[in-house]
């Protein structure tokens, strides 16, 4: 163990307990009391279920966009929330189209095909070519282009389930990358075994794809044309497994498929803000949120309708339990985050100025399955705030993983920024097994388990907006 470990070990091990130097008692008894409420209210899930049901699907730019938003800006005011704002977020949006594949030969089959988020699309009549199957995206770097010109290439990795969801970052490359890889050797198109875990179900999942570059040593970004990639998809793990038997017989495998996805007009979305006003700090802000647009196959349930509910719940029961928070509690539901993170930079953009006075920010992005871990990524002053946090949340069988630094996609641009984060671990076992696919529905949303989300939430929230410290600006 390093020194600096050992010494933040000592530092949130040693013997703090609830000291009134940092919260009063009454304080304290106060959030154990909302905590516990917390845990059979069902607010959270009465809003997941709004959402999914009265507005459906959220793809960014689409027609149910602007529902969304409508629907979000009702339910700030309808919760009582005391400032509720939108922020605009502008993107070319992207639009889905026909989406058809087979095999031709020398095994006639359908194949369940989803085109990948910002891939271009094919001729209207589709392509049909052979297909080069690589086991991993490393063996397709590794390629020589004459394997790859001309032909499908096919990737067959497979998502492993993993609690922590660590399998998806592993497979994720793939679907990333491999378009523009595939391009640049030549092929004519692309597809993937699904990155999920719903290794028996017939649903393809899709996700974005790659679709700019950075320049490391200028930090000039190229916005990638249909010439740098080929139009890419992903199939089912079933007929992923069906393409790898076909393989097996040594025999060419022709396929012919037709994604009619692609780019459309620019678009203006936007981030939908309510906040509870701090009383003595108004100007400071803790940051919580989820993102309001979704991948457009299900109803986006677990991603990310389920995020938006619980923290949009934690806030109104803070309030509603008679809390006034020492500084604003800021809910912020993002625009695209699904192709573009648009939202969240955005947001970091509009904020330039007024960064200081973010004091941590968190964000729910992964369904709402019970959380059972806290990661802080604070300075080491202000770990002892975190260590009443984690004895408050040991009731609800939450331990404390340490001060990792776990954050949701959307606060990344924050995080560049140098605020503190925390994150509220959820269990992702089963996560995957449902990102990104048709059957992203209300009905996967288990009410105890959401409401233990929530009852996590309002220990964490309830502490950081009441805490007149600094959990620690511009910290690595």
């Amino acid at each position: 163990m390093s020194k600096f470990i050992l010494t933040l070990s000592i530092i949130f091990y040693s013997n703090i307990g609830f000291s009134n130097k940092i919260f009063t008692e009454d304080f304290i008894k106060k959030v154990e009391q909302l905590r516990d409420f917390a845990k059979t209210d069902n607010t959270a899930y009465k809003l997941a279920e709004s959402l999914t049901t009265e507005v459906g699907h959220r793809l960014g730019g689409s027609s149910n966009d602007i529902k969304g938003v409508n629907w979000a800006v009702s339910k700030f005011n309808e919760l009582g929330f005391d400032k509720v704002y939108t922020e605009p977020v502008i993107f070319k949006k992207w639009v889905r189209g026909l989406e058809q594949a087979e095999v031709v030969s020398p095994f006639p089959q359908p194949l369940k095909i989803t085109a990948l988020g910002r891939s271009f699309p094919t001729t209207d009549e589709g392509i049909t070519a052979e297909i080069v199957h690589f086991q991993t995206f490393e063996d397709l770097e590794k390629a020589e282009d004459s394997k790859v010109k001309d032909k499908i290439v096919f990737i067959s990795n497979r998502m492993e389930r993993q609690k922590d969801g660590s399998g998806y970052g592993k497979a994720n490359t793939a679907r990333y990358k491999s378009a523009y890889v595939t391009a640049q050797k030549g092929g004519v198109g692309t597809i993937i075994r699904s990155i999920g875990t719903d290794y028996h179900s017939r649903n393809p999942h899709t996700g974005a794809m790659m679709a700019s570059i950075t320049d490391e040593l200028t930090g000039e970004t190229h916005n990638l044309t249909e010439h740098e990639l080929v139009p890419a998809g992903a199939i089912s793990n079933p007929d992923a497994d069906l393409l790898v038997n076909m393989l097996k017989r040594n025999k060419p495998i022709k396929i012919k498929m037709t994604l009619l996805s692609h780019w459309g007009e620019e678009y203006t979305s936007q981030n939908v803000i309510g906040e509870i006003t701090g009383r003595e700090k108004p100007e400071e802000v803790v940051v919580i949120g989820g993102h309001l647009d979704s991948w457009d196959l299900g109803t986006g349930a677990i991603d990310d309708a389920s995020g938006c509910a619980i923290t949009m719940a934690t806030a109104k029961l803070i309030k509603d339990a008679g809390i006034k928070p020492y500084r604003t509690i800021r809910v912020v539901l993002w625009a695209n985050e699904e192709y573009g993170l648009d939202g969240a930079k955005a947001y970091a953009q509009a904020h330039e100025n007024d960064m200081q006075n973010h004091i941590i920010a968190a964000e729910s992005d992964f369904g709402a399955a019970p959380i059972y871990a806290l990661s802080s990524g604070v300075s080491v002053d202000s770990l002892a705030v975190v260590k009443i946090m984690a004895k408050l949340l040991e009731p609800l069988g939450i331990i404390y993983e340490g001060n990792t630094g776990k954050y949701g996609p959307d606060i990344i641009p924050l995080k560049k920024n140098g605020i503190a984060t925390m994150g509220l671990r959820q269990d992702g076992t089963n996560y995957f097994d449902l990102h990104h696919t048709t059957d992203d529905t209300f009905d996967k949303i288990v009410p105890e388990e959401m409401a233990q989300n929530v009852a996590a939430w309002v220990v964490f929230v309830s502490l950081a907006a009441e805490y007149t410290g600094n959990f620690g600006f511009n910290i690595e």
